[in-house]
């Protein structure tokens, strides 16, 4: 039988006191403060506002970023996909600043099945600790692609008819601080939503890297992120999914420079030495 709600006043018998009787003005419990929906519930926000949350977000290290992001940075408990071009557009560098973070708390982090070989210096530079990652290979042979690239610890998953299992164990396992996964193409959405479920008991961010053409596919993720560079150290950022309102122009970013600024300096003077007019002998 359904259930009905009234909304019409409730008429008091004769034998039940009134609300003047008992102290309380009926005008003051008609004005009565609604109670935000965030306070009711964590998925609950208004339209025009950013979500929030009751566990605290991992600040990415861009103030431009963060204030865009519900709750004021990278999400825990939660997925957040990072739509590429292609590899090696500063998705790194725009995630190094949490990492160094994680780390510095103590906390593991693990990459899966990066692809290509990561520079453990240049990630010290940016001050992540290469020797504290975590890197798992899931859809390549038992051999490290990188023999003289990242030295952190290698790790080997035999490929097979679920290569997602080792990354939803993570994300179930409560060991993990942070979690960079590059997916497979062509991803089924019913294989996102499993490792959306496994992120509710994620204490921390977990990244899920995937094809610029994904964009045009939903997702259970509840944050996604198109990056796109602009220039030689500027990222552009498009938030294309958040809970809250949308977003109609992308923000950019200043990264880490890839290159010291010693090393840059003697390059770009290399470069303007080499642009001189040489001398002509008549």
């Amino acid at each position: 039988m359904p259930c009905v709600v009234s909304t019409a006043p409730r008429m008091h018998s004769p034998g039940s006191p009134s609300l003047s009787m008992r102290g309380v003005s009926p005008t003051a419990a008609l004005r009565k403060p609604i109670p935000a929906p965030e306070t009711l519930h964590p998925a609950l926000w208004h339209a025009h506002q950013l979500g929030r949350s009751s566990e605290r977000a991992v600040p990415s290290g861009f103030a431009a970023l963060d204030a865009q992001l519900p709750g004021g940075g990278w999400p825990r408990r939660a997925l957040t996909e990072l739509l590429l071009p292609h590899a090696g557009v500063g998705e790194i560098r725009l995630l190094s600043l949490g990492l160094a973070a994680t780390l510095h708390e103590g906390r593991l982090v693990m990459l899966f099945d990066p692809p290509a070989c990561l520079s453990g210096w240049t990630l010290a530079q940016w001050g992540v600790d290469p020797e504290q990652l975590l890197v798992v290979y899931t859809r390549r042979p038992a051999q490290s692609p990188c023999p003289q690239g990242l030295r952190g610890a290698d790790s080997h998953v035999q490929g097979g008819g679920d290569e997602l299992w080792a990354l939803e164990q993570s994300l179930k396992s409560g060991h993990v601080g942070a979690l960079l996964a590059w997916l497979p193409p062509r991803l089924r959405p019913e294989r996102l939503r499993r490792l959306q479920l496994a992120a509710h008991a994620h204490d921390g961010p977990a990244f899920m890297l995937r094809e610029w053409a994904a964009r045009e596919r939903p997702s259970a993720a509840p944050l996604r992120l198109a990056l796109r560079s602009v220039a030689p150290d500027r990222l552009a950022v498009q938030v294309l999914k958040r809970r809250g309102p949308q977003m109609t122009h992308p923000i950019t970013l200043a990264l880490p420079p890839v290159l010291p600024a010693s090393v840059a300096a003697s390059l770009a003077a290399r470069e303007a030495e080499q642009l001189q007019p040489q001398p002509t002998s008549v």
